[in-house]
């Protein structure tokens, strides 16, 4: 691709134009999701999965007001030691492109950049969605979802939120909510939250037949692919929602909202899990970055198939 405000690195250019299968990665983990080191050292065993199977990693982020598709080890270590960094969703680009800053795309910026680049899977830990604290607090990535054609791999929606509330918005909104393994809705840290999903799905090939069918018949949504964590580091429902409880009823006494809300509340509930809230969001997002690269090469397969 060619714009102004984009900039592929030499690897990823290479790879789109030998049909090599890429996975996109975000990187608002890297810039707002961790401290240093353990966030750049995060960011390398993200790549190491995606490389180990199968993929070329792509991760996104803004470096002096470009937006970066792929990054070279030395950008992430810069991304990662940075001072001074925005959280870049849809609204914000234009602020970060202006102000020549580096920034960490969330999930809903994420799936923008890797589309314009034509990248068409995408691993993250969970994705946003309705907040309990506030019905009118909705992550853009439920809106992106809905508008941009990715098969974004995940281990559900972060369990922080207003889960119900997040399904029927992804219902109203047209965006299939697949199972991975499963039938029922994964809840981030737990493997389970008595939610259903619209399909269950047990292979990468089903996947990538899943997406050339609901593409093929037009429709223009992302694919929600819910894969529960390991149950090796799953913390049981019933354990985390007094935890999760009172990280919430902090946020609101305190009148944390917005951009500041997530952050607030995963790190109030890693203090509160001793650090055990924090390895088993390391081991998600690991296992999804596993799994989004063997969907990429199945369905690089079949892209010539694709009615997009």
């Amino acid at each position: 691709m060619k714009h102004p405000n984009f900039q592929l690195s030499p690897e990823i250019t290479r790879a789109l134009n030998l049909g090599t299968p890429i996975v996109a990665l975000e990187s608002t983990v890297i810039t707002h999701g961790l401290p240093h080191p353990q966030n750049l050292q995060l960011a390398r065993d993200m790549e190491k999965q995606v490389r180990d199977n199968g993929a070329i990693p792509a991760t996104i982020a803004l470096l002096d007001g470009k937006i970066r598709i792929g990054l070279s080890d030395q950008e992430l270590v810069r991304l990662a030691e940075a001072d001074s960094t925005l959280k870049v969703s849809h609204r914000d680009f234009a602020t970060a492109i202006v102000k020549k800053a580096n920034g960490g795309t969330t999930v809903a910026g994420t799936m923008y950049a890797a589309n314009m680049a034509g990248i068409k899977v995408f691993a993250t830990g969970g994705i946003g969605g309705v907040h309990k604290e506030s019905a009118f607090d909705i992550s853009t990535d439920l809106r992106s979802l809905a508008e941009i054609p990715t098969v974004v791999v995940c281990a559900g929606a972060k369990a922080i939120l207003d889960l119900p509330a997040t399904l029927e918005y992804l219902e109203t909104m047209g965006v299939p909510v697949i199972g991975y393994k499963t039938d029922e809705f994964p809840a981030f840290y737990s493997r389970e939250s008595g939610l259903g999903v619209s399909a269950r799905l047990d292979t990468p090939e089903e996947v990538a037949d899943f997406a050339k069918a609901h593409w093929n018949l037009g429709m223009k949504s992302g694919i929600l692919v819910t894969n529960p964590i390991p149950e090796k580091f799953a913390i049981p429902k019933s354990s985390m929602e007094p935890i999760i409880a009172q990280a919430s009823a902090e946020a609101i006494q305190q009148g944390i909202h917005g951009q500041k809300l997530t952050p607030f509340l995963l790190g109030r509930i890693s203090e509160l899990t001793k650090g055990k809230s924090l390895n088993s969001n390391l081991a998600l997002l690991l296992n999804n970055a596993r799994l989004a690269a063997e969907i990429a090469q199945e369905m690089n397969t079949k892209k010539k198939e694709w009615a997009i």
